[in-house]
């Protein structure tokens, strides 16, 4: 089942490339991202309220929070960037060096995880690579 939602996070992520890309359009990079960032707090929240139990907040262990506000601010600092980058850029350019996190999360995972790096992903992470360098230049 994760796959199913993996590939629905790729379409949305590409939907987000595009929409994003028109939306920017005659706005500061960082305004976009913030107004972005509300629209994604209220639906997550409104989430966690409809179908979790948000007490749960409550519950969290210092590390887990710390690790997650660490991952808010590299998310952040992502969509601001990301967000510049299609205002300078094309999206058919921009979309696949952001796509190179699937390589750099491999490797990171190996690093800092200390997940086993098979074949199949030193491939796959070169292939990423390699097709990101051909879409760029």
């Amino acid at each position: 089942m994760w796959w199913t939602y993996a590939l629905l996070s790729a379409v949305f992520a590409a939907l987000t490339a595009v929409l994003a890309k028109v939306g920017i359009k005659g706005v500061s990079s960082d305004l976009a991202t913030a107004i972005r960032t509300v629209v994604i707090l209220v639906v997550a929240w409104g989430i966690v309220f409809f179908k979790d139990n948000p007490s749960d907040i409550f519950t969290l262990q210092p590390r887990t929070w710390l690790f997650l506000v660490l991952s808010g601010i590299a998310t952040g600092l992502s969509w601001l960037c990301y967000f510049r980058a299609l205002q300078l850029g094309k999206v058919s350019q921009v979309a696949p060096v952001d796509k190179l996190s699937v390589a750099l999360a491999i490797a990171l995972s190996v690093v800092f995880l200390g997940e086993t790096l098979t074949l199949k992903a030193a491939l796959g992470a070169g292939l990423i690579i390699g097709g990101t360098l051909v879409l760029i230049l």
